[in-house]
Order: structure tokens, then C-alpha cells, then sequence
């Protein structure tokens, strides 16, 4: 690498995006955690060039409030352990709806009636190509 003068005299610089969990890494965590906890009928939709919120939304459901709260829990406690920091979590206590935005993934996971009503799949085009069910 080659020395940049002055380069002593700089504050030191957050990690690169390289040294960061990305995309892929936050995508393969919470996937990982979904199936875990035992979430249902779970899609991914991609986001890329549809909105500047994120690259990729995961859509899941949980049995009940209680299991909600539970998948919750586990791919928040999951991608802490992989390095991802600053999440922020909306929708706990209650759980009938909880977000989780990880960055460039974010999380819904409903109680089946609460994402029926929601419908956030037919909001964002599951239909189109680039979509499609978590395995």
C-alpha cells in the first residue's frame, strides 16, 4: 500500500464497508434465524432501484403474538452476533407487527391475519420478476 503523505496526521477512519457485514451477510443471517425460530411462509422481495429504503425486504409470519416476539428476538440476537449494530427494532411489546431494519434488509414478521390485512407483498410487486419465496 502506498504511503499517502500526511496520512499520520489524519483521524482514524470507520471500518470500510469491506470490514463491515453486508448485504449478503445480513440477508443469509436472518434467513438462517427465520428458519430457527420456525417462521412461516416467508419472501423476499428485492428492492433494488424500487427504493432508496433498503436493497431487499424479507416478509415472514409467526403463529401468534408470542412466536412473533420470539422470531423477533432470535434474528435481532443473531445479527448481533454477526457484527450488525444500530438496528432498530418497532413493533415489540405488542407483536402483532414487528420491523426490524437491519440496514439494507428489512424484516417484517406478522401474525398471519395482521400481514393478510397489510398485504405489504401485493404493495411491493411480489408478482414481478426478481421476487421470490424463501426456501
Amino acid at each position: 500500500m502506498a504511503h499517502l503523505e500526511g496520512a499520520a496526521d489524519r483521524a482514524p477512519q470507520a471500518a470500510t464497508p469491506a470490514t463491515q457485514p453486508g448485504h449478503g451477510d445480513a440477508m443469509a443471517t436472518i434467513l438462517a434465524a427465520l428458519d430457527d425460530a420456525k417462521a412461516e411462509e416467508t419472501v423476499v422481495i428485492d428492492l433494488t432501484g424500487r427504493t432508496a429504503l433498503a436493497d431487499a425486504m424479507v416478509i415472514s409470519s409467526g403463529r401468534s403474538n408470542r412466536h412473533v416476539g420470539s422470531i423477533a428476538d432470535r434474528v435481532v440476537e443473531a445479527l448481533k452476533e454477526q457484527g450488525f449494530k444500530d438496528l432498530r427494532v418497532e413493533g415489540q411489546p405488542h407483536c402483532d407487527w414487528v420491523l426490524i431494519d437491519a440496514g439494507d434488509v428489512i424484516l417484517h414478521v406478522f401474525r398471519p391475519e395482521v400481514r393478510q390485512f397489510y398485504n405489504l407483498e401485493k404493495m411491493w410487486g411480489t408478482d414481478r420478476p426478481g421476487e421470490r419465496a424463501a426456501s
